[in-house]
Order: C-alpha cells, then sequence, then structure tokens
C-alpha cells in the first residue's frame, strides 16, 4: 500500500508487517523519515514535520539522512549517482513529479544543465516488507554532448543513529562459498565488490544489520539488501560521524565509468531490495525466501525433480551406450531428471577444445541427441543438457572463424583460464549467433533443462574499435538477461539452471530468470551443511541445487562419508545426484532409492516451507526444519560426539505450543512444543551422522 500526504510531498509504504517514509523538502531534498514497524501515514506526516538536525561545522545535515545522494552540493558522503560532460560534473536537481502505479512509487527530478532525468523507483507489495528500489536515468535532451554516468547506483538506504551496529555478510571463494561473518560496524567505510564480470565467489551482493550485536536467531531487528545484478557489483556499508549508516549498491565495482547515454538514451539500474525484520536473522531470511518464491523466481510453485548429472562419472569421456547405461540404474533409483553434462558438443574431448560449437559430436552421438533424449523420456525421466554459451575456447570453429568476438585489447595477450576465452557477448552478431545456435538445439531436441555455466572471470573486458569500450561491463549482462528471456519465451516448458563454477552467479537478478542454481562444486556433505547456511541466509531451498556424489570425495578432500549422511545433507535443498552408479552395489542403489522415494515425500514442505535454522554447523550436531501448512520436516547432522556425549536437545520452532503433534515416523502422538531426542529420541550417534523426522499437525 502506498499512501500520500503533505500536499503531495510524503509518502508511505506499508507491507505485511513493516512501513518506510520519505519526505521532500521546500528545496527540493528528498530524505528519509522512518523503516521500521508499520505506523499510520499521520506519523510519517509528523516525522516530516520535525526540526532538521542541528548544523555541526564540516558535516552536511543530508549525509546519512538523503535517499539518493548525488555527487556536488552540500554532501560527503559517497554518491549513488556521479554524471559528467566534457564541461560539468556533478548533479543539481529539481523536483518534477511522483505517481502512483499499483504498488510503485516513482518520484521524478531534473538537471537541466545536464538534460538529465531521475525517476527514482519503489515497490512494496502487500504480502512482504521487502521493498524494492532501483532508479532510471534518462538524456531527456533532443541533442548535446553525451553524458557519461560513471556511477549510477541502485539505491541508498539510511539506517538509524544506534550505539553500534553488527554487519552481516556471506563470503568465500571456489568451493567455499557463503561463509557467514559476523563483525561489528566500525566507522568508515565496508566494501563488498565483485569486478570478475559476474557476481563471483567471493561474495553474495547482500548485506544484513542488526542493532548492538544483540539479533538472535529468532529475536530483534535486522535490516538487509540485497542487489540483483549479475556482474560486476557493488556495495558500500558506511557509518558516519554521528552514527547514521548509508548503504549504497549498484553494478559496477568503481566509479570508472559505466555507460555513455546520446540523447533520448536511459539506464535502468538493477534492483537493489531491502528488508527490516523484527523476527531476528531467521525471521529475516523466511521473509526474504517467502518474497523470492512470490515474486522473483519464475514458477516457483512448481516442485524442481530430483535430477541425475552424468559429470563426476564421465568426465570429458562421454558416449551415447554410456549416457544409457547411466539413465537405466537412474530411472531404477526414482530419478526424474537426466541430465548430460559437458563434451556432448563439438570436438570436446578436454577442457581445451569445443566450446562455442554447440552441436552433438557425431562421432558420439551419431544420430545427434534426440535418440538418447527419446530413451531418457522413455524411461520416465525428463532430459537436460549443459551448456556454457558465454565462453569459447581457441580450438573451436567458433573462434577460428571470429577470434574477434572475444573480448580483448589490441597488443596484449589474450588471457586464457581453463583454456577458455569469453565472447563479448554485447556485440548483437555475437548475440545473433547464440540466439540461432540455441533456439536451434533447443527445437531440434526434446530437452527440458539446461544448465548454463559460466567458467572464467572477466580479465581482458576490451572492446576494439569501439568508442566506450567500458559499457561492456553492463551491456554483457544486459544481453546475458535478454538471451535467456527470450529462449524461456520460445520454449516456455524448458527449465534453466544457473551455474558458474558451483556459486559464482547467484544473485536475485539470475534469479528472475532461472529455476534453480548450482551452489557450489563443492559436494562433500560435511562442507556443505556451512556452505548451505550462508545460501540459506537470503535464498530459499527451492532454488538450491544439491548433489550426493561418490565417497570418499576424490575431487576435494578424500574424505568417506555414509550415504545416509550425503543424502540427508543434499535433501536439504533440491536434490539431485551426480556419482558413477555403475561403480555402486546394488545394496547402496537400493538405499537410495529409499532415500529418494522419502525426498518426494518430503520435497513440498523442503521447497517450499518457513525455514528454522535450529542448530548452526560448527562441529557438533546442526539441524534446521521446515513448516509447510500441517507438516514439520526436521534435518539432523551430527558431525561429531566425543566421550559418548548424547545431542544436545532441539525445541522446535513456529509451530502452536498448544497443539498436538505425531511424528509420522514413529507414530508417537506429542503434546506442546516438542522437544527433539527427549522426545523423540534421534538416535543419533557417532560421527556423520544424520536424520530426518516428519511431524504432522494432528
Amino acid at each position: 500500500m502506498i499512501e500520500t500526504g503533505d500536499k503531495g510531498r510524503t509518502w508511505l509504504l506499508t507491507g505485511a508487517s513493516s512501513s518506510y517514509a520519505l519526505r521532500l523538502t521546500e528545496r527540493d531534498e528528498l530524505v528519509h523519515l522512518h523503516w521500521g514497524p508499520r505506523i499510520p501515514l499521520a506519523a510519517a506526516e509528523a516525522l516530516a514535520a520535525a526540526p532538521e538536525p542541528p548544523f555541526r561545522g564540516f558535516e552536511s545535515q543530508l549525509d546519512g539522512r538523503e535517499e539518493y545522494p548525488v555527487e556536488g552540493g552540500p554532501r560527503f558522503v559517497r554518491p549513488a549517482l556521479s554524471v559528467r560532460t566534457p564541461e560539468v560534473r556533478g548533479t543539481e536537481w529539481v523536483f518534477a513529479d511522483a505517481t502512483v502505479d499499483g504498488d510503485e512509487l516513482r518520484i521524478g527530478f531534473t538537471d537541466s544543465v545536464h538534460r538529465l532525468a531521475l525517476t527514482l523507483h519503489y515497490r512494496m507489495w502487500d504480502d512482504s516488507d521487502v521493498i524494492e528500489r532501483w532508479a532510471t536515468v534518462a538524456h531527456a535532451g533532443p541533442d548535446g554532448p553525451p553524458l557519461e554516468l560513471l556511477r549510477a547506483d541502485a539505491a541508498a538506504w539510511a539506517l538509524p543513529a544506534r550505539d553500534g551496529w553488527r554487519l552481516s555478510r556471506l563470503h568465500g571463494r571456489w568451493a567455499a562459498e557463503s561463509q557467514l561473518a559476523r563483525a561489528e560496524l566500525t566507522y568508515g567505510e565496508s566494501v563488498i565488490s565483485s569486478r570478475r564480470g559476474h557476481t563471483g565467489h567471493q561474495y553474495l551482493p547482500w548485506v544484513a544489520l542488526d542493532a548492538d550485536g544483540v539479533a538472535t536467531e529468532e529475536s530483534g531487528e535486522v535490516y538487509g539488501c540485497a542487489l540483483g545484478w549479475s556482474g560486476s557489483w557493488r556495495i558500500s556499508v558506511q557509518q558516519l560521524p554521528d552514527g547514521l549508516v548509508q548503504i549504497t549498491g549498484g553494478a559496477g565495482y568503481d566509479d570508472s565509468g559505466l555507460l555513455l547515454l546520446a540523447p533520448g538514451e536511459s539506464y535502468t539500474t538493477p534492483v537493489f531490495a531491502g528488508l527490516w525484520s523484527a523476527e531476528g536473522f531467521g525471521g529475516a531470511s523466511r521473509a526474504w525466501h517467502a518474497w523470492q518464491l512470490a515474486h522473483v523466481i519464475p514458477d516457483a510453485q512448481s516442485l524442481r525433480p530430483v535430477l541425475y548429472n552424468s559429470w563426476e562419472a564421465t568426465g570429458f569421456d562421454i558416449s551415447q551406450e554410456q549416457q544409457r547405461a547411466l539413465a537405466e540404474r537412474a530411472a531404477a533409483m526414482g530419478v526424474e531428471l537426466f541430465v548430460v553434462d559437458d563434451a556432448w558438443f563439438g570436438q570436446r574431448t578436454s577442457d581445451r577444445a569445443g566450446l562455442g560449437d554447440w552441436t552433438p559430436n557425431p562421432d558420439r552421438f551419431p544420430g545427434g541427441l534426440k535418440p538418447l533424449a527419446d530413451e531418457v523420456h522413455g524411461l520416465g525421466m525428463q532430459f537436460g543438457i549443459w551448456v556454457e554459451p558465454e565462453m569459447v575456447n581457441a580450438d573451436s570453429d567458433l573462434y577460428r572463424a571470429h577470434p574477434d568476438w572475444v573480448q580483448h585489447f589490441p597488443g596484449r595477450a589474450r588471457t586464457e583460464f581453463r583454456n577458455q576465452l569469453v565472447l563479448n557477448l554485447a556485440r548483437t552478431d555475437v548475440q545473433d549467433y547464440l540466439w540461432e545456435q540455441l533456439d536451434t538445439l533447443l527445437s531440434s531436441t526434446p530437452v527440458d533443462y539446461v544448465k548454463w555455466d559460466f567458467n572464467r572471470s572477466f580479465t581482458d573486458a576490451g572492446w576494439p574499435g569501439e568508442e566506450y569500450q567500458q559499457k561492456l561491463w553492463i551491456e554483457h549482462v544486459d544481453a546475458l538477461y535478454a538471451l535467456i528471456d527470450r529462449l524461456r519465451a520460445a520454449h516456455p516448458c524448458v527449465a534453466f539452471e544457473s551455474c558458474s563454477g558451483g556459486g559464482g552467479r547467484i544473485d536475485l537478478g539470475i534469479l528472475s530468470r532461472t529455476d534453480q542454481v548450482w551452489t557450489s562444486d563443492n559436494t562433500d556433505p560435511l562442507d556443505r551443511l556451512t556452505i548451505q547456511e550462508g545460501f540459506g541466509q537470503i535464498h530459499p531451498a527451492r532454488v538450491m541445487a544439491a548433489w550426493v556424489t561418490d565417497s570418499p570425495n576424490v575431487q576435494l578432500n578424500d574424505r568417506g562419508s555414509s550415504l545416509r549422511f550425503r543424502f540427508v545433507s543434499a535433501m536439504a535443498g533440491v536434490l539431485g545426484v551426480g556419482g558413477d552408479l555403475t561403480d555402486w552395489s546394488e545394496a547402496e542403489l537400493a538405499e537410495a532409492r529409499n532415500w529418494v522415494d522419502l525426498y518426494k515425500e518430503i520435497r513440498p514442505v523442503v521447497q517450499h516451507g518457513a525455514l528454522y535454522r535450529l542448530r548452526a554447523p560448527r562441529g557438533g550436531l546442526s539441524a534446521v526444519q521446515y513448516v509447510h501448512g500441517d507438516e514439520i520436516v526436521v534435518l539432523m547432522w551430527l558431525e561429531a560426539q566425543r566421550y559418548g556425549e548424547r545431542p544436545p536437545a532441539l525445541r522446535l520452532r513456529g509451530i502452536d505450543p498448544a497443539a498436538t503433534y505425531t511424528c509420522l515416523d514413529t507414530g508417537a502422538v506429542h503434546h506442546g512444543s516438542v522437544l527433539l531426542h527427549q522426545g523423540l529420541h534421534t538416535g543419533l550417534r557417532g560421527n556423520l551422522d544424520a536424520r530426518v523426522l516428519r511431524l504432522r499437525h494432528a
């Protein structure tokens, strides 16, 4: 709901349990009023009428209070907008108009010197406390020099003064993504970013702050912000001298330039979403999840199938007969989606060749992929493939024909990672080629699922012959989005998974176009508990792909684990299997079938339920709980048991303490708030043990 007051100069957005208020001063300064519990419009107008803060020497009365600070004028904080022409830099705006269109508020400003038009967008759904913010910058003049956007952030968030703040973030690296870290926010700036051309393994574009560091999993005020952009980005958290906090975020990792806008052209930023929760970190996570399931993720109400991926069984040594044998074993296990990974195309016998040539290898698949797809469908499974469209090998027909299509600088070596180069997707001829290749593939073969990979960061982001090469960073991602959108429209029954060497491209932007994401290349079930804990701070289990692979895990650490521990770890998200099934014993295959059957029973609760983190993975017992309607699922993992000590008790959350619950595994009936292992006895013992418990409201 959006309300307007104070003669059209105060606005109040209200969601499920919170409100956000802002006002326009008589000097056309857009200042922040309130972000927190629900308030009426009269309260927002009273805040608007309150005296301005006192002036202090060498400080600005606007810093930390403005909704969108620009470069220029009486401001000293990091600006959200920085614009220049050959003669003038900075912005001096005047208010133009404000409109309300359903759930969206638009506030417009103009700068007559730059002929710039700026629109700030706000959207808040009635069923959510997430506020979506973004901005549109336009060159409104009929002529004149182009505007260079040095920086155009999506939003600036203002937090109230507190005695102190704690900052939460998700950091990591390849195979160790989404590691949760919390620390005191100190005065000055704390910046997280990616300068790699994609979201990156090093940080997820999300931060959370709780006042004085007192919030717990289920209580306390938490403010969070998440950016929806799949290229390079930056989020800055700045604690100002008076204790106020400003958070800015948007595309681009620095202020060296985004785009040139000619007369009539515009740039729309990605969404930078914000959330306030009074229910701690767990409540904030559940609010983020619910919003994404309702308003971000396509077809989110459908259930994701159990998949099998053949990569770890075959590597680059692939054949149609081999894939058929794996498909038969996967189908017998109850798998619903069979995925052929790398090496089905071109001359792809290693990672040195074939990328860019998206036609089936005639020696390995003489009739193309359709015969295998038909056989997989005949086994009762869907059929999927792996692609990496944004990349090319130097040893490929595509590169030999078009060496100028890759990102590069004249006279400089073309850096190769994993023996591959990055196609310049900002070029329209590259876009046309990829569309033709992928549309032909999906039209000629009954493909149900595409795993879209991106295994290399930008290093030589040059575009010879282009006047403003810097635009490549933005236009590559825009073209990626447009290509996926076009493919989804042309092939609406095909699901897409985002992958980037694991979790290198996970953000709200790519999630608005894909059905799930590959969380990490690390499939060790113990390591994945920490990765999944971090991922769940912002994203729901419905998009978190997780695999059961072989033991010991020879790709990472040679650690062995039971099939039970591997399955229960992977059942916390979208279950997949990635081991070499031809090496599994009949007993292992039978046990795996039982786990797959159990997952299908609990899948609606896991993928669509509310998540409660009962105990974090810190070396002993860890557990998560999902609640969906009358159903409850608890997954528990005992990493290690010392001195024969019994695992600690866990009390369920998010349930009615006066209700009666039946344990579907034991048949026992429990009254009141259920205390695990005292009331249900988990039976966890030893090292790397795991359990699944199911309860239902009686």
